[in-house]
């Protein structure tokens, strides 16, 4: 028997967090929907607090399995997945307000969307609001209109304001399941493959323009680690796969917007890190995307 939504959290060692998201779920005046919480091989006390919330609440299905990955453990929950819809949070997230899950679940059923978009708010653990991680985007169209992910990706681009992060989507699950797009495993930064196929498969998506997550940004997490060759190696197979999906204009366009911004912040690798990364982008012909402006500071800024 189906849910309205489908939530889906990929936990691993966030045990700090665990209760003020599953609170944030928890207290959702939509009440018909389901918790899948993939344990990811935590080797903190996060299947502790897990289980303890699983046997206060039969809407949550616990999952574990080997760490093997964000991608794996989101992959392995949408098989599970019962809910008209699909939302996936972080598991060190929480949700903005007690009616974000109705919201969207009556803003897609009202459209039909494929899927939706919305924005966010990115915060500290100090609980500072994070003004140069980019979650507002929701300015750029207007509300119940109907727009191609071409479209979207193009304006987004062009004014600079691409977020790949899936925790900003609500995606119809029937939609999503005739895609028969997943997750790629072994990488970090698999949102950027992710979203930007999903979009470029749509059509029929839609902007709300409410702020629907807290998203938090801690040194422990992707985005928080210190940048290093696997961040730029993993950026370089999401283009590899994004230009095997489909080489146009504008996924070369999401090249050059991408991989100019990984190798001017690369510049903080080890300088012998350098040589093998930039081989690679070179012998893939990606050097038209980075720019010589980008690679100079990629080799001689310290």
């Amino acid at each position: 028997m189906s849910v309205k939504v489908s939530v889906i959290l990929p936990i691993y060692n966030v045990a700090p967090y665990l209760d003020e998201a599953f609170q944030s779920l928890l207290s959702q005046t939509l009440t018909d929907m389901e918790i899948i919480a993939v344990n990811d091989g935590s080797t903190d006390n996060s299947q502790e607090v897990i289980d303890r919330y699983a046997a206060q609440d039969n809407r949550i299905i616990a999952l574990r399995q080997e760490n093997q990955g964000q991608s794996v453990a989101r992959n392995l929950a949408l098989q599970h997945a019962t809910g008209e819809y699909i939302y996936m949070m972080d598991s060190d997230d929480k949700l903005s307000t007690h009616e974000a899950m109705q919201n969207c679940y009556d803003y897609a059923e009202k459209n039909n969307a494929d899927f939706i978009f919305f924005d966010g708010e990115s915060f500290s653990k100090e609980g500072v609001v994070r003004a140069t991680w980019n979650t507002k985007r929701t300015h750029l169209v207007e509300e119940n209109k109907p727009f191609s992910g071409e479209y979207l990706l193009n304006k987004m681009l062009d004014t600079r304001t691409h977020n790949c992060v899936v925790w900003l989507l609500f995606i119809r699950r029937d939609w999503l399941q005739n895609t028969e797009l997943t997750f790629y495993p072994g990488i970090i930064h698999e949102d950027e493959l992710f979203t930007t196929i999903l979009a470029l498969k749509s059509d029929n998506i839609y902007c709300l323009k409410q702020s629907i997550v807290k998203h938090r940004v801690r040194d422990a997490s992707t985005m928080g680690l210190r940048y290093t060759k696997r961040n730029i190696n993993c950026y370089l197979t999401v283009i590899d796969e994004l230009q095997k999906y489909q080489l146009s204009p504008l996924t070369e366009k999401f090249a050059r917007y991408t991989l100019s911004k990984v190798f001017y912040t690369g510049h903080v690798i080890p300088f012998k890190e350098k040589f093998a990364v930039f081989l690679r982008a070179v012998m893939s012909g990606y050097m038209k995307y980075i720019g010589w402006k980008s690679a100079l500071v990629f080799w001689t800024k310290r």
